[in-house]
C-alpha cells in the first residue's frame, strides 16, 4: 500500500495533530488515542472501532474518534473503510468540520472510482480553501474525466509474475541488464524487523540480473493468463490466488539482495545510478555506521546517501550535504549526463507535502537544492522523479488532477527545467489507486511502474507496459515529377525540439506511432530539393485505422546543412543543444534544438557565408565556418558535425609518460599536449582545466600521491610556458586513489594492467558561456 511508501521509504508526511484536541476521554478512546499518538494505525484502527462499537461516548468524543479512524484508514491506504467512516462523519457532524476532511473525504472517493461524489466534495473544500488550486483543478476534472482515456487502448499492462511477492514490491531502476527495486521480502536469514506504522517488515533493495528473460516469462505469463490489463482492466492472476486474498501460501520468486552492505535493518530504497554503475544514490531512514538518529520530535526521517563500487562490493557510504534530521529527503533521479540530480522532500518551504528539488552534481560536489517550482509542485505530494535517456521528466502527484491516489505524469523539461505544461500519462498506466515509479525509455514504448491497484498478489506490486500507436504513413513526393522520393530523413518536431528521425523507404515511405490528442510538425530534408513541412493533429483515441499523408518536395538548388552534436569526450550525441545557423552577410537565423540523436538539418534560403553555433547550459558554446554557400546545380549537403565540451569533462591523454621516479615532462608527452590540450585552451579561451596525474598501486600510498602532484604541477608549468594563462589552469595529483582496475596492493596485475593506471588527464571545471549567451 501506499500508505507504506509514505511513512516508510518516501517520506513521512507528518500531520500536526493539534486540531484533534485532546478531551477528556474513556479508557478505550486514551488507548485508541496513545497508539495513534505513536503511529501505531493498525493498533490504533482496532481501539478506534472498539470505541466506536461501545456506544459509551459522547458527541465530541465519537467526532474525535471518526476524524482519527478515517485518518488511519487514510494511512494504510484502505479507501473503503476510509470512505465508510468520513461518511459516518459528515452524516452527525458536517458542521464545523475543518476543510481538510472535505479533500479527505473527495481524495477516498475519487479512489474507488466515486468521481461525481468526489466532485462535489472538492468544490465544497475548494470554496473553503480558495488559495489551494486543488480544489478547482479536480473539480473540473471531474466535469469530464475522458481526458483521462484518450490514449488508453494504445496501452497493454502486465504484472510481473517473477518480481512480485505477498510483500510490498516497488520502485524499479534499471542497473546494466536487470532491475533493481524495493521490496518488503525477506531474503536473508532470520527474523525482518517490523515497521510499527502498518506492521509490515522493513524494506530492503533486491536485484532481477536479466530483464531480458524478464520480458520472455512476462510474454509467457501473459499467454498462459489469456488476459491482459489494458483498456479492458482485466487483471492477470494467477488461478491459485484468483479471487482470493490469503496470499500466504504462494511460492515466491527467488530474488537476490542487492547489496550487504547497502541494505540495512532500516528502510532502504527508492534509488538511481550514475551512468557507468559505478556509483549509487539510495534513500535510507536516518542511519549510517551503526547509529541512527532522530528529529527534535523523536522521529527518524529518510536521507539521501551515496555509496561506490569497487569490484563486486558497495563501500564508502556517505550521506549527502543537504540531508537534515529535522525533514526528509529521499527518491533520487539523476539527468541523463549526471550533472543534475532531482529528489523529493519535505523541508521547509515548500508548496505542500513533500516536493520535488534539483541539485547540481559539479566535480564530486553537490549544489544547493532548489525547488523546481508552481510548474510541477503542488499543494499536495510530488514524489518519484525520473528523467529517461532523453531528458523527459517524469513523477508521482496527488496535487495535479487525476484519476485517484497517486498518478504519474509528464512535463518536457529544457537545460534541467520545467517547459511546457504538466500531462497526466492517463489509464490504464494510471488507475484510481497509487501509481508511482515509473521507468521508461525515451519513446515510452516500454517499461514498469508501481501501483497498489490490487491485481497482483497483495499490497505494491511492479507492473510492466508497452504502448502501441496511432498509425501514421507519410509519403515524401517530387512536386514535379510525382514521384516517391526514396532516403528522405523525416523528423518528427514538437515545440521546436527534434524528438524522432525517420528515413522514408524506396517507395518514399516511412511508418510512425503518435501518441493522441495532440498535434505534430513533420520536416522533411531531402538533398536537392527545399525543406517540406507538414502539420497533423492525432485527437482520435483509436488506433485501429492506419491514416496517411503525401507531403511533396520542390526542387532546390543550394545545399541542405546537417550534422550531429556530440559530446567532445566520449562521443556521445547531445540532446537540448540549440543549433543556429547564421548568414553572416544579412545576419538572418535559423535555429532547431536537437533531440535524443544530437542531429540538426537547415535548408539555407539565400546566398552567404555561413556558420553553424551550438550552446547549452554548462557546455563551452562552439561555434563551426560552414562557408559559402549559393545557387548552384551542384547542391550536395553540407555535413558539418562537431563537438561540445562540458563541465565535468574528463580527457584522457594518451602518449603522456615520464621517466621512472621522474616528474619531468619527456619530449613525446610535450607531442601531445602540443596536439591536444593547447588546442581546446585557444578555441575556448574562458573555460578552466584540471591537470589530474595518477599512479598505480606499487610504492607507498604518500610517495605516489606526492609524484603524482610533481606531475601534474609539471604539465601546468609546461602550458603556462605556452602562454596560458595560470589562472585557467589547477594541477591535482591522485596517487593510486581512483585505480581504473582491480590492480590495487592486494592484486597480481601485468605490466600493461598497471600502466591502465598510470594515466594523466584533464578535466573541464568551468565554461563561462551558456545557453542564449551570443557576442
Amino acid at each position: 500500500m501506499l500508505s507504506n511508501l509514505k511513512t516508510k521509504v518516501t517520506f513521512v508526511i507528518f500531520f500536526s495533530l493539534i486540531g484533534f484536541g485532546i478531551k477528556a476521554q474513556s479508557a478505550k478512546l486514551k488507548a485508541a488515542n496513545a497508539e495513534f499518538d505513536r503511529m501505531s494505525y493498525p493498533q490504533a484502527v482496532r481501539n478506534y472501532e472498539a470505541f466506536l462499537r461501545s456506544g459509551d461516548n459522547k458527541k465530541d468524543q465519537q467526532k474525535e474518534a471518526l476524524i482519527k479512524l478515517a485518518f488511519c484508514y487514510r494511512k494504510l491506504q484502505d479507501t473503503k473503510n476510509a470512505e465508510r467512516v468520513y461518511k459516518d462523519l459528515f452524516k452527525d457532524h458536517e458542521e464545523g468540520l475543518d476543510s481538510e476532511q472535505f479533500l479527505f473525504y473527495a481524495q477516498a472517493l475519487a479512489n474507488n472510482g466515486k468521481y461525481r461524489e468526489s466532485q462535489k466534495m472538492y468544490s465544497r473544500y475548494g470554496e473553503q480553501q480558495k488559495e489551494d488550486l486543488r480544489g478547482r483543478k479536480f473539480t473540473v476534472a471531474y466535469m469530464d474525466n475522458s481526458t483521462f482515456y484518450k490514449d488508453s487502448a494504445l496501452y497493454n499492462v502486465d504484472f510481473v509474475y517473477p518480481l512480485n511477492s505477498k510483500y510490498s514490491d516497488f520502485s524499479p531502476m534499471y542497473y546494466e541488464n536487470g532491475l533493481v527495486f524495493v521490496s518488503a521480502r525477506n531474503e536473508g536469514s532470520g527474523i525482518k524487523r517490523v515497521f510499527n506504522q502498518n506492521e509490515t517488515p522493513f524494506l530492503d533493495l533486491f536485484l532481477f540480473s536479466d530483464t531480458m528473460s524478464l520480458r520472455k516469462e512476462i510474454r509467457q505469463s501473459v499467454e498462459a493468463a489469456q488476459a491482459s490489463l489494458g483498456s479492458s482492466g482485466k487483471s492477470i492472476k494467477p488461478n491459485k490466488v484468483q479471487g482470493n486474498d490469503n496470499f500466504e501460501d504462494i511460492e515466491e520468486p527467488e530474488i537476490d539482495e542487492f547489496s550487504k552492505s547497502i541494505n540495512s535493518k532500516y528502510h532502504e530504497g527508492p534509488v538511481t545510478f550514475f551512468k557507468d554503475y559505478k556509483k549509487i544514490v539510495f534513500t535510507r531512514n536516518n542511519y549510517n555506521k551503526g547509529k541512527a538518529r532522530k528529529s527534535d520530535k523523536g522521529i527518524n526521517m529518510l536521507k539521501l546517501y551515496t555509496a561506490t563500487k569497487k569490484g563486486n562490493k558497495w563501500t564508502d557510504i556517505k550521506e549527502l550535504p543537504f540531508n537534515s534530521d529535522e525533514y526528509s529527503t529521499g527518491h533520487p533521479a539523476l539527468s541523463p549526463d549526471n550533472r543534475k540530480m532531482y529528489f523529493v522532500s519535505d523541508m521547509p518551504g515548500g508548496f505542500g507535502g513533500t516536493d520535488i528539488y534539483v541539485v547540481d552534481y559539479r566535480d564530486g560536489s553537490w549544489g544547493s537544492p532548489v525547488n523546481l517550482g508552481r510548474e510541477v509542485n503542488t499543494e499536495g505530494s510530488e514524489m518519484f522523479p525520473f528523467v529517461d535517456e532523453a531528458g523527459n521528466f517524469y513523477f508521482a502527484s496527488d496535487g495535479h488532477a487525476g484519476l485517484g491516489g497517486l498518478d504519474m505524469f509528464y512535463v518536457e523539461f529544457r537545460n534541467g527545467l520545467p517547459f511546457g505544461e504538466v500531462e497526466n500519462l492517463g489509464a490504464p498506466i494510471n488507475s484510481t489507486k497509487d501509481d508511482f515509479g515509473l521507468i521508461t525509455d525515451s519513446e515510452r514504448s516500454q517499461g514498469y511502474f508501481s501501483s497498489n491497484r490490487r491485481k497482483g498478489y497483495s499490497d505494491d506490486n511492479i507492473y510492466s507496459f508497452t504502448k502501441g500507436c496511432n498509425s501514421l504513413n507519410i509519403i515524401v513526393m517530387d512536386e514535379h515529377t510525382n514521384q516517391p522520393l526514396a532516403d528522405t530523413e523525416l523528423r518528427l518536431v514538437k515545440n521546436g525540439v527534434n524528438k524522432k528521425r525517420y528515413i522514408t523507404n524506396s517507395q518514399g515511405q516511412a511508418s510512425l506511432c503518435l501518441e493522441s490528442g495532440s498535434d505534430f510538425e513533420f520536416w522533411a530534408f531531402k538533398d536537392g530539393y527545399e525543406v517540406g513541412t507538414i502539420t497533423y493533429g492525432t485527437m482520435s483515441t483509436s488506433h485501429s485505422k492506419r491514416q496517411q499523408l503525401k507531403l511533396y518536395l520542390e526542387p532546390s538548388r543550394r545545399p541542405m546543412v546537417r550534422g550531429r552534436i556530440v559530446s567532445e569526450v566520449d562521443q556521445r550525441p547531445i540532446a537540448g543543444a540549440t543549433v543556429t545557423l547564421e548568414n553572416e552577410r544579412d545576419g538572418s537565423l535559423e535555429t532547431v534544438i536537437t533531440g535524443v540523436d544530437g542531429r540538426y538539418a537547415f535548408q539555407p534560403d539565400r546566398d552567404g557565408k555561413y556558420s553553424v553555433t551550438a550552446v547549452k547550459d554548462n557546455y563551452a558554446k562552439n561555434t563551426e565556418s560552414i562557408g559559402k554557400i549559393k545557387n548552384s546545380k551542384k547542391n550536395i549537403s553540407v555535413e558539418q558535425n562537431f563537438g561540445m565540451i562540458g563541465e565535468g569533462d574528463i580527457f584522457r591523454l594518451d602518449n603522456i609518460y615520464y621517466d621512472l621516479d621522474k616528474s619531468e615532462i619527456r619530449a613525446d608527452a610535450k607531442k601531445e599536449l602540443d596536439n591536444k590540450v593547447i588546442p581546446i585552451l585557444k578555441k575556448y579561451p574562458d573555460i578552466q582545466i584540471e591537470i589530474r596525474s595518477h599512479t598505480d598501486s606499487r610504492a607507498s600510498e604518500d610517495y605516489n600521491l606526492r609524484l603524482s602532484a610533481a606531475r601534474a604541477k609539471s604539465v601546468v608549468d609546461y602550458l603556462i610556458k605556452k602562454d596560458i594563462s595560470p589562472s585557467r589552469l589547477t594541477a591535482q595529483g591522485y596517487g593510486e586513489s581512483e585505480l581504473v582496475n582491480e590492480c590495487d596492493d592486494s592484486a597480481k596485475c601485468s605490466e600493461s594492467e598497471h600502466q591502465q593506471n598510470r594515466r594523466t588527464e584533464f578535466k573541464i571545471l568551468a565554461v563561462k558561456e551558456y545557453l542564449g549567451a551570443r557576442k
